[in-house]
């Protein structure tokens, strides 16, 4: 008797995901989007509850602009604003919902933002050489600035920067265009332009960048009342608490600096003795990683899918740890970016990012649990900071050098395996000598 060779088991086809229809997203989709409506509940119950006070800033600040802005003009006589005129959008949006507060409309606006990002992330990470590690990276990482990111628009800017790096390599003009108008939002997104591959991709993303910042700078110049003043809105930025500078400031502070901390232009500052001169090396460092990027854009010679991503956030690193301030809020920027980073393979800033999550923990224990100490002094809130700055320090150097390294540096020479067979000789082999018959390629 013959025996016959078992029939092939017969693979069931997968079924086509459709995102309109949930019960046909994968496991790890369904988890995913579990966690982001538990987390993000709990996010605007802590907006509803005024205990981690971000709200305020919505309160205080923001719906009073809504009204100056409203009457076709910028709040010229406020110091509190800084920024250029595109921020007036996420203002002025609110209004479009009339039946809720502002407060109400405000934190819906924002929720429907980062809805958008976890989409986006979520669809960049399938694929080859795609993750969904950014993904998880935004929806992990957002809630450990607690209600913040709901109570200040950075999360709209930081919307426009991940649409306009995603959109990059299949879409640069439409990339370009978000970056534009991200920059006239929050200035940082312009950013998002600077990895993108040399050629057309950048005449076609940078042309487009400038063309929409330009544009929308007109329409506000057209419709609106002192647009332009944004150009010297900055002129009396001191030397705020929580930055790399008032860190310094802090130590000091502890072994008899005579120095105060005030609310100034807009925010806590020191106020005293070798302040100026602290701003004035934080503008120089600005300039200074200004600089290196330039350098780093002329000297740049390989490029891969994730150069473009890796690129905007080490300068955006980089911006930030030499500014004049660190806001609580500026952590929205960097997360964002990491996830972007994350949705590729081939990133060189994994370990970056993940040394963002211990910075962002240590943002919220600075804000809002000891920033009242800080105002005061003491070396609690000081330590606390210092690890904080440390950390962000650190970070934006690792993602410096290993950007560098990746696409700068000379690639080492591949080495033959020892237990290889011996090849053929080739042309020019040192054993044999030069091949006459062989022509150099071109």
């Amino acid at each position: 008797m013959v025996a016959q060779a078992p029939a092939p088991a017969v693979r069931t086809p997968a079924r086509p995901v459709r995102w309109t229809r949930p019960t046909t997203w994968p496991r790890e989709v369904l988890a995913l989007a579990a966690y982001w409506v538990a987390s993000r509940v709990l996010m605007i119950g802590l907006i509803r509850s005024g205990r981690t006070e971000p709200a305020v800033e919505v309160h205080r600040l923001y719906q009073g602009w809504y009204q100056v802005l409203r009457t076709g003009t910028f709040p010229v006589d406020d110091v509190t604003w800084q920024y250029p005129p595109g921020a007036a959008l996420p203002m002025l949006a609110p209004g479009l919902l009339p039946f809720l507060t502002y407060l109400q409309a405000f934190v819906l606006l924002v929720l429907l933002a980062d809805a958008a990002v976890q989409a986006a992330l979520l669809a960049a990470g399938r694929g080859a050489g795609r993750s969904d590690w950014g993904a998880w990276a935004w929806v992990l990482a957002l809630p450990l600035l607690l209600g913040l990111p709901y109570g200040r628009y950075d999360l709209p800017a930081t919307a426009l920067a991940v649409g306009a790096l995603l959109l990059l390599p299949g879409r640069p003009k439409l990339g370009g265009a978000l970056a534009g108008i991200g920059a006239m939002v929050k200035v940082w997104p312009a950013l998002t332009v600077l990895g993108t591959p040399r050629g057309r991709t950048t005449r076609q993303a940078w042309t487009a960048a400038a063309v929409s910042a330009l544009a929308l700078l007109l329409v506000f110049a057209a419709f609106f009342d002192h647009a332009f003043d944004f150009l010297h809105a900055q002129r009396g930025r001191g030397v705020e608490i929580e930055s790399l500078g008032g860190s310094v400031l802090q130590v000091a502070r502890q072994f008899g600096w005579s120095g105060r901390v005030e609310q100034h232009y807009g925010s806590i500052e020191f106020l005293g003795p070798y302040v100026h001169r602290i701003s004035q090396l934080s503008l120089l460092t600005t300039f200074a990683a200004f600089a290196w990027l330039l350098l780093w854009r002329v000297r740049a010679r390989r490029w891969t899918a994730a150069t473009p991503y890796d690129a905007a956030l080490s300068a955006v690193l980089l911006f930030t740890v030499t500014s004049r301030v660190i806001s609580p809020q500026y952590l929205v920027w960097l997360i964002g970016l990491a996830a972007v980073c994350l949705t590729v393979e081939c990133t060189t800033q994994r370990p970056v990012a993940l040394l963002l999550l211990p910075a962002i923990g240590v943002t919220t224990v600075d804000y809002p649990l000891f920033f009242d100490s800080m105002q005061v002094g003491g070396w609690w809130p000081t330590a606390v900071i210092l690890v904080r700055n440390g950390l962000l320090l650190a970070a934006s150097v690792w993602s410096a050098a290993r950007l560098w390294r990746a696409t700068v540096s000379r690639a080492p020479a591949p080495r033959p395996a020892a237990d290889a067979p011996d090849a053929p000789d080739a042309p020019g082999d040192p054993r044999t000598g030069p091949d006459p018959d062989h022509v150099p390629a071109a």
